[in-house]
């Protein structure tokens, strides 16, 4: 339906002479080898201990108008050796973007990200997430959509429409990284008579003066988050069937920027599920000490509590009440090495996930990243129970043209 919308779409915006023509052809190729040092925990899940992937994202641009119009096309596809759920391809953008001197426009299938704080993207909520990328949460799906956004001295005020929704995508039942319980991605239920059809709506209030960056947002439409419902089939074997819900989420996404300090702050209230309206929130600060030790390198410490209210007719979630802290080096040398690590420390189960993330330019068109994940102290009957054994290092080495 997207791709249909946006083909439509497409052939309103009327090329102007070849002069004032722009095209640009990238991407990257990659490999990825993921490592899991332990066993699977389930007898059902695949046993490998190492995971091959190979991803291709190509992205073609084309502007004229003197820039004022551009057309992005940006698929994606990966070929994963023991996830078939993983094995997928996708259009991460197929859009028409148009400016005029106070305001533009978004038509098609594109992107878009709220948020400032490190830990957990809480009121990021446009596009869907593409789970079986990584447990982060940080991949997302394209979103078909029409986005009007007015530019004004006072600040930017974003429309959204958005037709056609998309189920989250979640890791094949043999699959590691699956969690606790198989996940039926053939049976999904939803509260809107019209299923994947309905149409949502957002609306966005963004400014920055002083040292702030203000973001307001509503959303009214199906929750990008299904609600995981245990069912047993005829044999007693036991599933979890995704609902979707339709929800209000009112959120506020806060970054203030004074010398060394980033004060950062995203927080929401949310209607819907079945269950009471609750709040949620993750705030916290990033302090950058620059140029350590007489060197080029900036050295950012990080911490943020994430504070979770929902009740038990909500989306589970396992960041109720935890503290992240971390650090984030940055070299600032030609090969733009980063560092970033981190723990979420659970202050009820004692439960803790380190995470880490290197990146760093081996040459012009050769990149090197390292991401992994460390499960410690895992709850037997926790949320976090199916992913005790599924600790992971995971290497990409991508080539970019």
């Amino acid at each position: 339906m997207g791709l249909l919308t946006a083909s439509l779409l497409f052939g309103l915006a009327v090329p102007q002479p070849a002069s004032s023509q722009d095209f640009d052809f990238s991407g990257f190729v990659a490999g990825e080898v993921r490592g899991f040092p332990e066993g699977a925990k389930s007898p059902e899940q695949n046993d490998s201990h190492i995971s091959p992937s190979l991803v291709l994202q190509p992205e073609l641009r084309y502007r004229w108008n003197r820039r004022d119009d551009r057309i992005t096309f940006i698929p994606f596809l990966r070929i994963d050796a023991d996830d078939d759920n993983r094995t997928h391809a996708d259009i991460r953008e197929l859009s028409w973007y148009h400016a005029e001197d106070d305001w533009d426009t978004v038509v098609g299938i594109s992107k878009v990200f709220w948020g400032v704080v490190e830990s957990r993207h809480l009121v990021d909520i446009v596009n869907q997430t593409d789970l079986v990328e990584s447990p982060d949460q940080e991949d997302k799906l394209g979103q078909p959509m029409l986005n009007l956004n007015l530019l004004r001295d006072w600040g930017t005020l974003s429309f959204f429409v958005l037709p056609g929704f998309r189920e989250r995508t979640f890791p094949d039942n043999d699959a590691r990284l699956r969690g606790p319980l198989p996940i039926d991605d053939d049976d999904a239920s939803y509260e809107s008579g019209l299923e994947e059809w309905n149409v949502d709506f957002a609306l966005r209030y963004s400014q920055t003066f002083g040292g702030w960056d203000i973001g307001l947002a509503h959303f009214y439409g199906t929750s990008r988050e299904p609600r995981l419902i245990p069912r047993a089939d005829g044999d007693g074997n036991l599933s979890l069937q995704q609902r979707y819900d339709l929800i209000h989420q009112t959120s506020l996404d806060a970054q203030y920027t004074t010398g060394p300090w980033l004060l950062k702050l995203e927080a929401l209230t949310r209607d819907g599920h079945d269950g009471d309206r609750f709040f949620a929130a993750v705030g916290g600060f990033e302090y950058t000490l620059f140029g350590i030790f007489e060197s080029p390198a900036d050295l950012g410490l990080l911490a943020e509590y994430l504070h979770d209210g929902r009740d038990d007719e909500t989306p589970a979630t396992p960041f109720e009440d935890d503290l992240f802290l971390g650090a984030r080096l940055a070299l600032n040398d030609v090969e733009d090495t980063e560092l970033l690590a981190g723990v979420i420390l659970d202050a009820d189960q004692e439960e803790r996930i380190f995470s880490v993330e290197f990146e760093r330019r081996l040459s012009d068109n050769l990149n090197l990243e390292i991401e992994g994940q460390l499960f410690d102290n895992i709850d037997e009957n926790g949320l976090l129970s199916g992913f005790e054994k599924d600790s992971f290092l995971e290497v990409r080495l991508s080539w970019f043209f």
